[in-house]
């Protein structure tokens, strides 16, 4: 039996082996499922196992789990594709008969009602209909995904968005690995749902005003209508496709949809998350 984790070279999934390595689970029970060999060379040489597949190749699935395995099912980046894919790692784990697979989805589960979420619904149904004995890590929004980047921010003197006066409870993606790693290598998760969110819920002014504290700039936050969001977005580069998923993230922020905090993230990771305030400041010494 091993710990498998699969997207073990993503940003999410390198911070879960790190943490099993953390919570001194022996290397050589690890699987790391990786696409690419050559970026997970650092974890061969610390006694990593690797299974080579792709998500979007069912035919190498069948070899990366085994009977017994606990898996984390770290869900796919591309938007559009991720049913198939998701599917497809299903299939194959329960062909092998593996006794956990954990899914990272997104907070709310069932009752999220914006875009991003629709494909983690669908997986979560389909990992009820395969039978597998399941734990649903349903993540919140990463820290991350503001504090790198910050340089329009600090170009500009504004944090722009359409998120109203809405709050969101982000968390580190380490803490959200810290809480995968804790389901994988314990008791009494099995067949449960975690709603994951940072213990704090703040908004866009309040962020707009912590960097503004911590560079002595003047830093406002800009909100904008959803409209102007979008060809802002576009207009530095965006993908619209992708513009148009962070628009409506925008809009089910100033519903309410992320603001959420239960404290299971805490409690699973043994910790508090990771207050904002650290995490800006480490992102601006970068």
């Amino acid at each position: 039996m091993s710990i498998v984790v699969t997207g073990a070279t993503g940003h999410l999934g390198r911070l879960v082996v790190e943490a099993l390595l953390a919570a001194d689970v022996p290397a050589d029970g690890i699987a790391a499922v990786v696409r690419n060999t050559e970026k997970a060379a650092d974890l061969v040489a610390r006694g990593v196992e690797l299974r080579v597949a792709d998500y979007s190749a069912p035919e190498t699935l069948k070899d990366a789990f085994r009977s017994g395995d606990r898996v984390l099912l770290v869900s796919g980046s591309e938007v559009g594709q991720r049913v198939a894919q998701h599917t497809a790692v299903i299939e194959a784990a329960k062909a092998a008969g593996v006794a956990q697979l954990a899914y990272t989805g997104v907070l709310g589960g069932p009752d999220a009602d914006f875009d991003l979420a629709a494909e983690h619904k669908v997986t979560e149904q389909a990992i009820l209909d395969s039978g597998l004995p399941y734990t649903f890590l349903r993540n919140g929004w990463y820290t991350e995904n503001y504090t790198e980047n910050l340089a329009p921010v600090l170009e500009h003197g504004a944090v722009v968005a359409s998120a109203g006066e809405g709050r969101v409870a982000v968390a580190t993606r380490a803490d959200y690995a810290a809480a995968a790693a804790a389901v994988l290598t314990g008791e009494g998760h099995l067949n449960k749902a975690y709603e994951l969110s940072g213990d704090t819920a703040w908004s866009f002014a309040e962020y707009a005003a912590e960097i503004a504290r911590q560079t002595g700039k003047d830093i406002t936050y800009n909100n904008v209508p959803a409209e102007a969001h979008l060809q802002i977005l576009t207009g530095a580069g965006l993908p619209e496709q992708f513009a148009a998923i962070l628009v409506d993230v925008d809009a089910a922020i100033a519903r309410g949809r992320l603001a959420l905090t239960t404290g299971d993230l805490a409690r699973l990771a043994g910790r508090p998350t990771t207050p904002l305030a650290e995490t800006l400041a480490e992102a601006l010494k970068a």
